[in-house]
């Protein structure tokens, strides 16, 4: 798969993020998917807890864009990390280190990995 169509993945996120409805964010997350969020101290390790955290961060509003990508493939595993920045309804906003990995499952890449953390400065 192409570079591009890697980073559109990240698009298919946010815009699952704008619908405000945390199953569609979760269904783009492999069953056994692991996800360190940004804005939770809790380690997230399957699709319930998944859409719990999404329940919790869609009701802020995010908007994410990417300000740096770096894609790597490798078979049927591709890694976008990087960069990105949220801004929220209530203005605020969050820059965050990045790391989506996704799995080739039939014909769609899934999120198995998604780490995200503040940036430290």
């Amino acid at each position: 798969m192409k570079k591009f169509d890697i980073t559109a993945l990240f698009d298919e996120w946010n815009n699952a993020l704008q619908t405000g409805d945390p199953e569609q964010v979760a269904a783009l997350y492999a069953t056994n998917a692991i996800l360190l969020p940004t804005m939770s101290n809790l380690v997230r390790h399957n699709h319930e807890e998944i859409k719990d955290y999404f329940v919790h961060f869609l009701q802020k509003g995010p908007v994410g864009v990417i300000d740096e990508s770096n894609v790597r493939t490798f078979g049927q595993i591709a890694i976008n990390s990087g960069i990105y920045t949220f801004s929220f309804k209530d203005k605020t906003s969050v820059q965050a280190r990045f790391t989506f990995v996704y799995r080739r499952d039939g014909e769609r890449w899934l999120i198995v990995e998604h780490h995200s953390s503040r940036m430290p400065e």
